[in-house]
């Protein structure tokens, strides 16, 4: 937790702070117990996000230990072609206020969180088979807080990474809440690779910058829709597309 404490020093924060790991969750798990502590008016402003440079040979032979690695080296979600991710590096970080703080502050705020929601698969098959049954847990939790049903939403960033099976299993579960809502989706691993603890916040970020400019951005890299889209109704653009309006 060093580096989160020296950050904190540099930048005056004066409330502490702390390092997490939730391996690919590690910033959206920050993010989310940074709002805890804003609305439990433990602090009036945080600072969450993540770091990722781990070492190349290390992330090369994990990944290619668990038949994780792109054997094309392309970052390909969505694709019926995809054979595995793509590591990256990088770091993001947001600023994040209570609402009536930062419009009393004339603060720009690029957006708000309605809701969050957490969840732990247990014991599983392994890190590269996501639970579903978690999966769809969290994305419940999170509705039910924010007071919007999936009937509302238009555009879901996911996590895809690439990976056949876990780009599947999350297919899955967006198709058992959504139900017969369509909203668009994608994945920030296609433009960039698998930033591991960063990935989270590289979508939030991704996700912003698509609100401010009232657009969907594309999903690159695929040339042949993985099956199970087409299955589940999901669309997964392939050009810039105008956000609906009046939402």
């Amino acid at each position: 937790g060093l580096p989160a404490h020296l950050l904190a020093r540099a930048l005056s924060l004066g409330q502490g702070a702390f390092a997490l790991d939730a391996a690919c969750a590690s910033s959206l798990v920050a993010v989310k117990l940074a709002c805890d502590a804003l609305h439990d008016r433990r602090a009036d402003l945080m600072l969450a996000g993540a770091v990722n440079r781990a070492d190349d040979l290390f992330i090369h032979i994990g990944f290619c230990a668990l038949k994780a690695m792109s054997t094309s080296g392309r970052s390909r979600p969505f694709d019926a072609a995809a054979d595995g991710l793509v590591p990256a590096e990088g770091a993001g970080f947001v600023v994040l206020k209570r609402l009536a703080d930062a419009i009393r502050d004339g603060d720009r705020i690029r957006a708000v969180i309605r809701g969050a929601g957490l969840s732990n698969d247990g014991r599983a098959r392994g890190l590269l088979a996501p639970s579903s049954a978690g999966q769809v847990r969290a994305m419940q939790l999170a509705y039910a807080q924010s007071g919007l049903t999936p009937a509302d939403i238009d555009y879901v960033e996911c996590h895809a990474t690439g990976t056949q099976l876990g780009d599947a299993t999350e297919i899955e579960s967006l198709q058992r809440v959504f139900g017969t809502a369509r909203p668009h989706i994608g994945s920030v691993k296609a433009n960039l690779g698998h930033p591991i603890t960063v990935a989270g916040i590289a979508g939030l970020i991704k996700l912003m910058g698509a609100m401010e400019r009232g657009v969907i951005p594309p999903s690159p890299h695929i040339e042949h829709e993985a099956p199970a889209i087409g299955a589940a109704g999901f669309i997964a653009p392939r050009t810039t597309t105008p956000w609906p309006t009046g939402t």
